[in-house]
């Protein structure tokens, strides 16, 4: 139960940042991610603020055994870079690109404007279920 409340906790503290940080306006995202048009730099503030959080404390949080709420950390098996992270990670650009969402905003987006939601969520299942369909 302890888990379940911190994972809400987190959950929560995580949307509210993606609100305050206006990461769920997608055309925020669009004019972030368009250099040569309408560009918007804010959102490099918020990126940036998550770097800099995480090289100051990664260190300190690998140095555990075990992290505070689970049995063991979740660590990436494989670390090279092959066909399938490049074609994945470039849907996931051009997705993004094109919607102005990732999946954490995309949710957010979906209880604050259902109607906007409707082809992006969707798209999010689909591509979820051919991407774990299609995992080696």
């Amino acid at each position: 139960m302890q888990r379940l409340i911190i994972a809400l906790i987190s959950g929560l503290i995580f949307g509210a940042g993606l609100v305050i940080s206006e990461m769920v306006n997608p055309v925020k995202v669009q004019d972030f991610l368009d250099p040569f048009g309408n560009w918007d730099p804010s959102l490099a503030f918020v990126m940036g603020g998550a770097v800099v959080v995480t090289l100051f404390t990664s260190r300190f949080i690998m140095k555990r055994k075990t992290p505070i709420f689970a049995d063991h950390f979740y660590m990436a098996v494989k670390t090279s870079i092959d066909g399938r992270l490049i074609l994945g990670a470039s849907l996931f650009g051009v997705g993004w690109g094109l919607s102005g969402y990732c999946p954490g905003p995309g949710i957010i987006n979906a209880m604050i404007n259902p109607a906007e939601a409707m082809v992006f969520l969707p798209a999010l299942v689909i591509g979820g279920w051919i991407g774990q369909r299609y995992s080696a």
